[in-house]
Order: C-alpha cells, then structure tokens, then sequence
C-alpha cells in the first residue's frame, strides 16, 4: 500500500458489500451502454437493491461514478507502485505508465467517447496524480512551489497518456513513460531527487 495515499476509511462489512454489488452493476452497465443511457433504475435493478439503497450510498449517477473511478485508479496505484512512497525517476515513470495503461482501459471497456464521461475521468485522475506528486515534491528539494509543479505534472501525464491511449499504433506503456520521462520530470524541477 502506498503511505502517501490517505487511508480508506473503515465502513461496516454490509455497507462495503452493498457499495461493492452497486458498483460493479454499474461497471458492468457502463461497458454495456455508456455513462449517458445509463439510469439510476438501471444500477439498481442490475444490483438488485432499491433507490432508496442506492440514495443512502450514492447521491447520484454522476457521485457514483467519480467514487469508481478514484476507487479504481487508487487501486492501480497501490497494486504498481510498490515503491511510490518518495519521488524517484522510477517512480515517476511509473506513475505514467499506470496512467496510460489505466486510460487506455476505460478507452477499452467503456463507452469512453462521451464528453461528460471523459472529464468525470479526468478530474478524478488528475485529482490523484495531482496529490502523490505534492506530496513527493513536499519531501524532495524543487525549485517551484510543490502545488505548482504538481499540478502542471498531473496535467502532462494526464494529457500524455490519453494522446499515447489514442494513437493505434503506440509502444508499450512502459516504453512511452521512458520516451516522455523527461518531459514530465521537467515540471518538477527536483534539485536532489531521493
């Protein structure tokens, strides 16, 4: 698990299982018709509990959407980045390959081409990025505010990793996230990486 991520916060083994079965009925809706077509009603019948279930937990489609998809990401992250407890080339690199593979998987298995949909995504991974980069450059040296470069990082790697999720024809995500490292690295402008 990586300490720089804030903890989970302890839920009833109820709670989590209901939010469990609403989560993945509407993962499963999303690759079947998209975030748009998708109802409340839907999520519901597919999940097998009532709206009122469903309001207790999520306030609506869109609240639904923005917990799955931090609760996705901060998993990647977690499962990745063994080492992501302080900034390093390495883990850096592999942030952005985590990012890539993880874009070019809702590209895959959702409808991903509505707009709405696409910046749901974004603000949520962005979001993160945004955090784990502050809080690296909060116990490295760089010559910017850590807020700053963080949030130009986050948007490089965000932006890089939907353009290589794009192009059909892209190398490895490990491959990419060696090519646009120093790109990305450049943002942050850490004097004495650990």
């Amino acid at each position: 698990m990586l300490a720089t991520l804030p903890r989970e916060e302890k839920l009833d083994p109820r709670v989590k299982r209901t939010r469990s079965l609403i989560q993945q009925a509407f993962m499963q809706l999303l690759t079947e018709k998209g975030f748009r077509a998708i109802t409340v009603q839907d999520i519901t019948e597919r999940a097998e509990v009532n709206r009122a279930t469903f309001y207790a937990h999520f306030a609506d489609k869109y609240a639904l959407l923005e917990e799955s998809i931090r609760q996705m990401f901060r998993q990647e992250l977690e499962k990745r980045m063994l080492r992501g407890c302080h900034y390093s080339e390495g883990n850096l690199q592999a942030l952005i390959a985590t990012v890539c593979e993880f874009v070019a998987q809702l590209h895959e298995h959702c409808k991903f081409s509505e707009q709405q949909f696409q910046l749901l995504v974004e603000n949520q991974v962005r979001k993160q990025i945004q955090e784990l980069i502050e809080l690296w450059l909060e116990q490295a040296s760089s010559e910017i505010n850590p807020q700053t470069a963080a949030t130009a990082t986050s948007w490089a790697i965000y932006g890089l990793a939907v353009q290589w999720s794009q192009d059909k024809s892209h190398a490895s995500a490990q491959a990419y996230a060696r090519q646009v490292l120093p790109l990305v690295a450049a943002n942050m402008r850490v004097v004495h990486p650990i």
